[in-house]
């Protein structure tokens, strides 16, 4: 059974995250490096252990999630939809049998708001663990006045915690963050994620749940 620790080591997999990174940072994108890798997988996989799904299921999504953005070797256009193809060979090399792999070629390739709908469990946990990855360590760009900043970098700024929660009782998902507003406002924020949002409120439907954001400790959705 393939698991994240022999992905994690794997030296292609390595190489194309390092390419990943640095097409990233030379395009001038907020951070999606193995940082984000692993807390995307960390939480994809802890949105299903808290929705009582088996192992399997958990384990697929901490492996998606690991790898869910290593197609922005390729190029940031389309990365979902190359990052899937590029994981399906990279797991069946490694041994996983073809329907697991093409499992997380479906969660990977629908992960981006664009295209991406929530198409099963996997891909569900994937799209809320990765909009939910707000936080000021994401933003690799010199800003010398964070009033000046773009509005990507200005609300990344800004954002001083995120999580996410499955609340048992309503069967809720909340996505909490901490944003200080004297960097950015709630306006600037929902500007830019409105979309995510929104795929993040199918994402919790498809599992049986309700999608709830939190800012500030004020319940918004």
């Amino acid at each position: 059974m393939l698991d994240l620790a022999t992905i994690r080591r794997d030296s292609e997999v390595e190489a194309i995250m390092e390419m990943s990174e640095r097409q990233i940072e030379a395009l001038g994108f907020t951070e999606h490096s193995r940082r984000h890798a692993g807390i995307v997988s960390k939480w994809s996989g802890e949105i299903l252990r808290a929705l009582g799904k088996g192992e399997d299921r958990i384990r697929l999504a901490e492996i998606a999630g690991y790898l869910h953005d290593i197609g922005n070797c390729i190029n940031r256009k389309d990365h979902a939809q190359s990052g899937a193809i590029l994981s399906y060979k990279i797991l069946t090399r490694l041994g996983m049998s073809a329907l697991e792999a093409a499992e997380i070629m479906m969660a990977i390739g629908n992960h981006d708001e664009q295209y991406g709908q929530p198409v099963s469990d996997v891909s569900s946990a994937l799209i809320i663990a990765d909009k939910a990855d707000v936080h000021k360590s994401r933003v690799k760009n010199a800003v010398k006045d964070v009033f000046q900043a773009n509005i990507h970098d200005r609300v990344n700024l800004a954002a001083e915690r995120s999580f996410v929660r499955v609340e048992e009782e309503g069967k809720v998902i909340a996505l909490h963050i901490e944003i200080d507003t004297a960097i950015c406002s709630v306006m600037d924020y929902f500007e830019i994620y409105f979309g995510r949002m929104q795929l993040s409120r199918k994402a919790a439907e498809f599992l049986g749940c309700r999608f709830s954001l939190v800012i500030n400790g004020a319940v918004l959705l």
